[in-house]
């Protein structure tokens, strides 16, 4: 008796067991063969975290943050000989690679788009770490931008810029414009009509973003006759020359403001304070008051002070006789007086609307031999100096080869290789 109702019992069991796992989820059924092939389900424990230093914060933090221990932490800043932790940049990005039991096996810092610094454990457990600083490679081709001017270069080059990030135009206009600062003074001289055409590098960083590289030529028609630029290497060093082999850079800058725009030009106008019609011996270039005046060219000051409608003034002599007049300063530069020699660029002033004027602005006059000439006409033909004949057989042929990549507008491959050493690196 006692046996039966134990087997009873027994066969109880085994029927809800099997009612319960008929009502459970189904099996998936795998064939044998690829149980095996798949081998055991272990998860990795390892951990990969990707996080950027906030605002204030050390960086020790940033990195306790990430999983790294202070003392890991401590270890690894002491071995990162090109980090230095007070002068990280908020926003510099930290990977750190860390296991729960062994601690952090890696911690890399994203300093720049193209270099990183790599710190690696020496062995697992170990205080030790060692420390290698990578540059990644960015890629490099050459395209061709530009356009038609409708209001300034910086509109047309942005208009005709499509290989390159709307945020980034502006520094290619700004590039070209330094470039050609000795030869068109681009606040005036460029007239709706006038064309512009650029073959440029474009640089893509390992991240995707895309810069402008180097100018290598560029064509631009202005007021009715065309100015060509290209880059040349001379040995190490690489410069801009213009389509006959001349230095861009010349003796006078074109126009005595770095940002500029034009107000009026050289010519009769109504004055517009005396209210007569007179000559108006030079050019006007209109500007926030403050705005830095730079020296046209080398020379020494002759004049630093006030006269009449002119306010305050700067009259400086250059060589061949050149007189420049700079009138309306709010103040001179620090040094600058009567007998002081200045360098081309140098700062000797700042746009002021002293004297004789309404806004203000920056009034420029150019004499020659002690006579008013149009600073339009006057600075054109002064150029830079020619290269060597030795080097004009190869500037002709490279010259041959870029304006016609430039007129064709496709891209091409990076400046590299025989047959454009000139152009430079």
């Amino acid at each position: 008796m006692t046996v039966t109702r134990t087997l009873l019992v027994a066969a109880g069991c085994l029927g809800i067991g099997a009612a319960v796992i008929a009502l459970g989820r189904p099996v998936e059924e795998r064939p044998a063969a690829e149980v095996l092939a798949s081998g055991p389900r272990v998860s990795s424990r390892w951990r990969t975290t990707v996080d950027t230093v906030r605002k204030g914060e050390p960086l020790s933090v940033a990195l306790q943050r990430a999983g790294v221990t202070p003392l890991e932490a401590a270890d690894a800043l002491r071995a990162a000989s090109a980090i230095d932790s007070r002068r990280i940049r908020a926003g510099t990005q930290i990977t750190t690679r860390v296991e729960p039991d062994s601690g952090t096996s890696e911690i890399i810092f994203q300093l720049a788009i193209d270099r990183i610094v790599r710190l690696t454990r020496a062995s697992v457990g170990a205080s030790d770490w060692v420390e290698k600083e990578e540059l990644l490679p960015w890629t490099t081709d050459t395209v061709v931008v530009g356009g038609v001017v409708n209001s300034t270069l910086t509109a047309a080059i942005a208009a005709g810029a499509d290989a390159f990030p709307e945020r980034v135009r502006t520094e290619l206009a700004y590039a070209l414009a330094d470039i050609l600062e000795y030869r068109v003074d681009l606040s005036r001289d460029l007239q709706k009509g006038d064309s512009v055409r650029v073959l440029v590098e474009r640089q893509v960083a390992p991240n995707g973003m895309v810069r402008p590289g180097n100018i290598i030529a560029a064509r631009l028609k202005v007021d009715g006759r065309s100015v060509e630029t290209m880059r040349f290497a001379q040995g190490t060093r690489a410069s801009y020359f213009d389509g006959e082999g001349k230095s861009m850079r010349a003796a006078f800058l074109r126009a005595p403001l770095a940002f500029r725009r034009i107000s009026s030009v050289f010519g009769l106008r109504r004055h517009p304070i005396l209210g007569v019609t007179r000559a108006h011996q030079g050019t006007d270039y209109a500007a926030a008051a403050g705005t830095p005046v730079r020296a046209l060219g080398d020379g020494r000051v002759i004049f630093a002070g006030w006269k009449g409608g002119y306010g305050r003034v700067i009259e400086i002599r250059h060589t061949n006789g050149y007189v420049t007049r700079y009138g309306h300063l709010k103040g001179f530069a620090a040094g600058i007086k009567a007998g002081t020699s200045v360098a081309i660029s140098r700062t000797i002033g700042f746009v002021g609307a002293t004297g004789l004027a309404t806004a203000p602005h920056l009034h420029f006059e150019v004499l020659v031999g002690g006579k008013h000439r149009d600073p339009r006409v006057a600075l054109r033909n002064v150029t830079g100096e020619p290269l060597a004949a030795a080097q004009r057989a190869e500037f002709a042929a490279l010259k041959a080869r870029l304006f016609a990549q430039l007129d064709a507008g496709q891209p091409t491959l990076a400046m590299r290789g025989e047959g454009v050493r000139g152009a430079g690196d």
